[in-house]
């Protein structure tokens, strides 16, 4: 199964698959040239895609993809979006300066079919989590159906529990599907 990583620019995307990953992770990095996107502190940027691989059980193995972040690289989002289960959009509350990028992209990401997908909150400062939900939640102008919350993606247990919320985003979504049949 395929799970597809995405955000904007060096909110964690990388981050999480490392942490989700059983293998070593297969990253494109390359040095950050600096410019508009400059993050502080990040020396690296994802160009192609990052690679991670998680057993569940003998039957089922995840497959882990990051887009790169930059709109520059649009068309790895195209490539890496094919037979995805679903998709998890990554955002750093400590740069609310990137929810623009995040709308085009979950606007390109969702324009492919329905597809289930979460909203995931990187970076929340401790307490601050119902505000950053509601502020995701009004920038990206996010139906309530869709789930929203926090984590720490460099905690390993924390990255798990986004792939179960987007593994029950899916499970919904194939009962609203069976509803309608």
């Amino acid at each position: 199964m395929k799970v597809v990583v995405t955000g904007p620019y060096g909110v964690g995307k990388t981050t999480l698959i490392r942490t989700l990953s059983e293998i070593n992770v297969l990253t494109t990095e390359r040095k950050v040239s600096g410019g508009d996107d400059a993050v502080e502190g990040k020396t690296a940027t994802t160009v192609a895609m990052d690679f991670g691989r998680l057993t569940i059980d003998e039957s089922l193995q995840l497959y882990l993809f990051g887009t790169p972040g930059q709109k520059r690289f649009e068309f790895m989002w195209e490539i890496l979006s094919e037979g995805m289960l679903g998709f998890v959009v990554l955002l750093d509350d400590s740069r609310p300066d990137v929810h623009e990028q995040a709308i085009e992209i979950l606007d390109n990401f969702t324009s492919r079919g329905e597809v289930p997908y979460i909203i995931v909150i990187n970076k929340v400062e401790e307490g601050r989590e119902d505000a950053s939900i509601r502020r995701a939640r009004h920038f990206l102008r996010t139906p309530e159906h869709i789930r929203v919350i926090c984590a720490d993606v460099r905690d390993r247990e924390q990255a798990k529990g986004v792939l179960l919320e987007l593994f029950e985003a899916v499970r919904d979504a194939k009962r609203t599907a069976r509803t309608r049949a």
